[in-house]
Parts: C-alpha cells; structure tokens; sequence
C-alpha cells in the first residue's frame, strides 16, 4: 500500500465522511481525487447519514443477526487446525455504476473466450507450443496440466462454463485482473447471502438505488445446465469435497437455491462407461458435474493415486462423452501465475486482438530477457512461484516483495533465479484501490479487491452484476485474504434507470410441471436415518435424566435403590448421572449435528439454526448446571429444545423419500429404547417407584390415568407403552409407523417383491400386535429392542451400500 500525507475529505462538519482521509497514490473508489463522493456514491453516503449512528449500528447488527441464524460459516486453517468463522461481512457495499461495469464485463468475457480457445488448444493441437507462443516445459511441469485428458473434447463442447476473476484498481484508475479462477471458482454462494445481508440492513436504500439483482445470472446457469443433462438423458450434480472444505457451507448453499443434488466422490461409480450415482432407488446417471473440487483430486485411479474424494473411473467416462465436467479436468492450467506473462501474445495469436482489461505485468523468468528485466527493477517486483494458483497477496509464504528484502535474502533471491528461472515470475507490485468500511460510527478506506461470476449460458457468457470485493481489515494489502482475516462486502451494479426485478420463479404466463424430487443418494439416506435415531436417543436421555434429578432433588436418601439402579442401567450406554450434563449425552447430540452436516443441503436455515442452537445450549449446560433440582430444570429446556427441532423437521419437510428416512430412524430408536427402559424398569426385580418412573419417562402418566382407573401395575404399563396402538410412545405404535414407511420405500429387487426389511417389520408387528401383556417379560422386552435393531441392518444393506 502506497503511503504519504493524507487528505481530509471536504464535506459537511461531523458528518459519516468527517475522518475519512484517503491516501495519496492511491484511488478511492467513494471518492474523487478532489475528495468529493463520486455520483454513484453521493445519494448512497446522503441516505446512511439520515438513518444516523444508533439506526446504522443497529441495520448492521441486523445483517450480522441474519448470517448468524443462517449459518453462514468460513473454514479457516491455521496452527490450532481447521475452524469454522462466521461470515465476516464488511456492511457498506461497493458500488459501481453500471456504464463502468459494463466495460469490465466486455473485457471478462473477452478473457473467458480466450481461456476457452487456448485451454482447447493445450489439449488438443498444441500449436500454441508448437508456435514457441508456450514454453513447452512450463506448461509439462504445472501440476495443474493432465496428461490423461489430453486429446479429450468435452462432451459439451466447451472446456470453461463457470469462471471467476479477482480485480484490482489501480493508481492510473484501470482495472487490472489479479488472478484467474478457472479451476473450481468458489464464493458465488457467499455473495448471495453478503446481498441478502446487506439488503437485510439498508432495504430502503437498495429498493430506492437502481441496484442490479443477482437471481437472473443464477437462473440462467442453472437452465444452462439442466439444459445440458436433457440433452444426454442425466442429471446435475455439484461434486463437493466435503464438509472439512474451507466453502462447504456455500456448496450445499448453492446446491439447496438451485435444486441441484450435492454429492461426494463416494456417492458416485463409473459403471458402462457411465456415471452414476448410488441412490436408495439404485444407480442413477449423472450427466452434469458441477466440479467443486480440485481436477487432479476426482479420480484417485487415472490422477492422484492418494485422493480419498475422488471416483475411480471418472476420467474415463468423461473421455467417453458420457459426462460434462464444469468445469473440464484440467482447466486449471489457465491460474497459474506463469501465464499472465503469455495471454497478450495468446490474444493476439488466437483472437487477433489486444486485451481489453490487462493482467498485472508479469516476466516468466525462465527467458533471458525476461530474467534480466526482473533482476535489473527487483524493487519494484513481488517475485513468486511461477507456477502457484494463488494470488501474490494470499501466498505471502511463498512471494517476496524485492523493495522488503534485506542484504542477505536479496542476494540469496537473485541466485535462485538465476539458477531456476523457470521456478519464479515477477509480477509488478500491486496497489489496490481503497473502498470505506464502517469502524466506530465512521467511514474508513480499506484496500480491496473484486471477484466477478461468469456463466456460459446457450446465448453466451453472462456476467453476474455483482460478486463480492474482499475488504481488508487494515490497509495491509496481504489483509484482504480471507484466510487472514479480510472481510467480504457486497457489490452494487447501479444503474440511472429502473432495472428489471430477476428472480428464480417462472413468470406468471410460462408453462410448468410439477416434478418430483431428485433421487436420494445413499449416503444422504443413510445421515439422515442417523441424524433420526440420534435425536431421539438424545431425547430418551434426557427424559430418563429428568426423571432421575426429579427423584434425587427430592430423595434424603441419594443412594436410594430406584436412583441407584438407574445409574446401573445408564453406566454402559456412557451416561454417568453424577455429571449433570453426561458427556455421553454431550456426544450422542455432536453425533447429530455431525449427521446433519453432512446434508447440509437438504436442511433449511430455520431446521439448522434450531440444531445449532440445541448444541450451544447443551454445551453451557455441561458447565454451569449441578445435579438435582437444577439439572431438572436443565433437562426440561433441553426437552423443549429437542421437541421444536422434531417438530420443524416433521412439519416442515417434503415428505419424500428423505423424510421416510429420517421418520424411520426416529421410530426405530424410540421403539429400541422403549424397549430397553421397560424390560429394565418393569423387571420382577425392579426396586419401587419403576413403573411411575416409568409412564413418565414414556410421557404418558395423563394417558395412564385416563386408560386405566386403577393405579399403575405392570400390567397396565406393559399394555399402554407395548401394545397401545393409539399412543405414540408406545412399541406397537412405532412398529405400525416403520410398516407403513418402510413399505412406501422405493422397491428393492424390482416392482412387486417386498424388501427383507418390509418383510421383517411386517412379521414384527404382526407378532406383537397379537401378544398380551403378560407375554412381554423383561427377557421378551430386550429381544424385542434387539430384533428392532435388526430392522436396521435390512435397511441398510439395502439401501446404504
């Protein structure tokens, strides 16, 4: 960041503008060099200055609310490992108008044409090397360039369908493009929520502001690829690394405001020749892979032998024609540092045409000529890994700025370059444009950077109006980097006129079909049972615990035999009662909400927010609530907690193939622990107090008294908690669910055959359904929660192989 006296902004006393002091050499994007707000900056500054402090502290808190009920996360890795960070939003957008804007999407999409043409030419003729254009050992040595697709011609037709580009201003008033995304672009999901944020906080203003929305890009995109799987008769996918990924959260973000399936390398198998993906209805084509990992990690067979991610097969198939990669294996190649060095040259030999928004100055050292040049003006250089995909402000580690370096790394610089030229390029050093951000109830500049969105559509490129600017926390340039801690504001595209109101949803005149939901993948079954079965042995912990800290608040005696044979009966399952919040109980909720990350796509904000919330709750407890009275009360706030995230899911959810997973796994774990509790606490042996511990563990002691006009015996309880068909706590209840569900389940073996599950819990309940009380003696109780375990197995070596 260049320095020098500062100038204070002239405008109205103890207005937002008052501190803000621009620097010099630098340009500003607010305002002018004579330190006037620029017009598209003018109406924005007079509206933030009539809402005043508290209203504006109050909007941002507003926003920060909304990404924080959302879950809005950033994995970032440092020496502690890997942690989730709350969307770090910088409130006060970047405006750009939209004449100017329409000057950077003319050069970007001049600049995804040509990676089209020379990604095809790498891969395919060459003559870009062939012609010297190229040096050949830079493009063999970039671990980015894949021998096996060489030769391959997407089945699409096209290498590049989604691209990103990071952009700086600066000092001559240009935009120069920093970096190149063609690999796996990440972020456009984060900049759907920075807008939703940021509108959240100034509505009035932006619905005031000519502002260009983002849904018509994402509309487009998403029609361009289901467009593209009609076509070969498949479906779209997003292929994710995972939830251990630093942008998980915006995969399933983005797989969830499309509709698009969110899969894993392991949901997927190459059979024929074909992809497909392992669903609960069999192996189903895929067609469209929305790639969001890196290339050289998607097939552990033909690429990296030690990729966990990846599909054996999967670059056969796409040589095959059977699948279109977006982006194409490969692609890659194209953010290399290296090749900025060579794009003028390409653009001319290609497209015979000069760049319309210029790269920043970069000298491939492996030249002569080149290596002078750099060596001779090193202290206006940053010098760096030629072949790195990161930008020189992301890769302090590895980049080195000439005008910082002592004696002795100088000389040590220069002697590696002349050594392995071919390893470094200088880049000339970047001074990024400042943008203002809210610190203190005043405006401050900031360096900043802007990461644009293109999308090939059947009409062409199309230019998301928008992104995201990454905004640094201090004026260190390095600072933007989210990794280190920069924040990330929306971007305004404002226009002079009224713009259209894009949105998902079809107009009112197009024609629609109401399909069905996409195929469940396995795995997702599979979370989705588990995430079932934890959160009702959660709630079954908890009930016993309540009941256990009811009776020890109020016994003189805590050795008393009914308190001491719960603890018995608690001990194996990792429950120790003298911990009020057990870590057993701890761990079966971690256990949940790591089920439900795993799909997080199919969970709405409200469902997550409601498990993040349990979680949180539960976590203070174990810290701050005593044995007794005060877990009762803790447990009863857990419960209800419990209940409202059930009830969410249960009310809110389509009921389909996913939901039944999810209702199977709840009923398969209330009837096991049902089962188990009973056969405990209405042995013969059972100490006092078992059976009305007992009704109120199963929550029906009201129940009881209405059934049953005598006082509770075995009898009675066996009866309304086993074979009461009408309670929904008892066993015969969650049997005559799991028929129901387990029959609705797509057909295993073909139409017309019943599943070994169907069958089994069809044989299950016909069995109890005809028993008496007297016949569910403990030892009849423990084999019933062991055949119901059972079902489990069936379903999944049915389903979730």
């Amino acid at each position: 960041m260049a320095k020098g006296n500062h100038k204070k902004i002239r405008g109205r006393p103890h207005n937002l503008l008052e501190h803000y002091q621009p620097i010099d050499g630098v340009v500003d994007e607010m305002v002018d060099a004579s330190g006037n707000p620029r017009p598209v900056w003018k109406e924005f500054i007079e509206a933030l200055e009539e809402l005043g402090p508290e209203k504006l502290a109050q909007r941002f808190a507003r926003a920060d609310q909304y990404l924080r009920d959302a879950g809005v996360y950033y994995r970032v890795y440092d020496k502690a490992g890997a942690n989730e960070r709350e969307w770090p939003l910088a409130h006060v957008p970047l405006l750009i108008e939209e004449q100017e804007w329409a000057a950077i999407s003319a050069g970007l999409v001049q600049r995804a044409e040509l990676f089209e043409e020379t990604i095809a030419d790498i891969y395919g003729p060459n003559r870009l090397v062939e012609k010297g254009i190229l040096p050949a050992g830079l493009i063999a040595a970039s671990p980015e360039y894949l021998r096996p697709v060489v030769g391959t011609r997407p089945a699409s037709g096209h290498f590049l369908h989604f691209c990103a580009f990071e952009l700086g201003r600066g000092p001559d008033g240009r935009w120069w493009v920093l970096g190149d995304r063609t690999q796996a672009p990440s972020g456009a999901g984060f900049a759907l929520e920075n807008r939703v944020a940021t509108t959240r906080a100034l509505s009035d203003i932006y619905g005031e502001m000519h502002v260009h929305r983002l849904a018509g890009f994402f509309r487009r995109f998403r029609d361009a690829l289901n467009g593209m799987a009609k076509v070969s008769g498949g479906r779209v996918a997003i292929l994710t690394p995972g939830p251990l990924n630093e942008t998980y959260y915006e995969h399933a973000y983005i797989a969830r405001y499309l509709g698009i399936m969110l899969l894993e390398g392991e949901d997927l198998t190459v059979s024929g020749g074909r992809l497909m993906v392992r669903t609960v209805s069999g192996l189903m084509p895929v067609s469209v892979l929305w790639r969001r990992l890196d290339a050289a990690f998607a097939d552990p067979l033909e690429l990296r032998p030690d990729s966990q991610i990846g599909t054996p097969g999967l670059v056969e198939a796409i040589r095959r024609g059977a699948v279109s990669a977006v982006n194409a294996l490969g692609s890659g190649l194209m953010e290399t540092r290296a090749m900025f060095a060579f794009l003028p040259k390409i653009s001319r030999e290609l497209r015979n045409e000069e760049l319309l928004l210029p790269s920043v100055a970069t000298w491939w050292c492996g030249r002569d000529t080149e290596r002078d040049h750099v060596l001779a003006n090193l202290d206006r250089m940053v010098i760096g890994p030629a072949l790195s995909t990161r930008l020189a402000f992301e890769d302090d580690d590895c980049t080195r700025l000439g005008s910082a370096l002592v004696a002795g790394e100088r000389a040590e610089l220069i002697a590696l370059i002349e050594q392995n030229g071919g390893d470094f390029v200088g880049q000339e050093a970047v001074t990024l444009s400042t943008t203002p951000v809210y610190v203190g109830g005043w405006l401050e500049p900031r360096p900043a950077a802007l990461r644009v969105y293109l999308a090939r559509t059947p009409e062409g490129w199309t230019v998301m109006p928008g992104g995201f600017a990454r905004v640094g926390f201090s004026l260190d340039p390095t600072a933007i980097a989210m990794q280190r801690g920069g924040q990330a504001a929306d971007v305004w595209v404002v226009s002079d006129r009224p713009v259209e109101r894009e949105t998902l949803l079809p107009q009112e005149h197009d024609s629609f079909t109401r399909t069905l939901p996409g195929s469940l993948p396995s795995r997702a079954a599979e979370n989705l049972t588990w995430l079932g079965r934890y959160i009702e042995r959660s709630e079954d912990t908890v009930r016993i615990l309540r009941a256990y800290h009811v009776r020890l608040a109020e016994a003189s005696d805590p050795d008393m035999p009914l308190l001491a044979d719960i603890r018995d009966y608690l001990e194996p399952f990792g429950t120790d009662v003298e911990t009020a919040i057990p870590p057993g109980l701890i761990g079966t909720l971690d256990s949940a909400v790591y089920s439900a990350g795993q799909i997080r796509d199919r969970f709405s904000p409200d469902g997550w927010l409601a498990l993040k919330d349990l979680s949180k709750t539960i976590h203070q407890f174990a810290t701050t609530v005593a044995p007794g009275d005060d877990a009762t009360r803790a447990m009863t706030v857990i419960l209800r907690k419990l209940a409202g995230f059930s009830g969410l899911l249960h009310e809110n959810m389509y009921r389909f193939t996913g939901w039944r997973f999810l209702e199977i796994g709840r009923r398969l774990e209330r009837g096991i622990q049902i089962a188990r509790t009973l056969a405990r606490l209405t042995r013969t042996a059972a100490p006092d107090g078992a059976l009305d511990m007992m009704l109120e563990i199963g929550d029906s002691v009201m129940t009881h008294r209405r059934q049953y006009p005598v006082q509770a015996g075995r009898s009675t309880v066996v009866d309304l908690l086993v074979l009461d068909p009408l309670n929904p706590r008892s066993i015969l209840f969650q049997l005559e669910r799991l028929k129901a569900e387990i029959a609705l389940l797509p057909a295993v073996g073909g139409e017309g055959h019943m599943s070994p599950a169907a069958k089994k819990i069809l044989q299950l309940n016909t069995a109890i359904a005809i028993k008496e009380p007297s016949d569910m003696t403990a030892q009849a109780l423990d084999n019933l929660a062991n055949e119901i375990g059972g079902l489990y197995n069936s379903l999944a070596k049915a389903y979730f192989g």
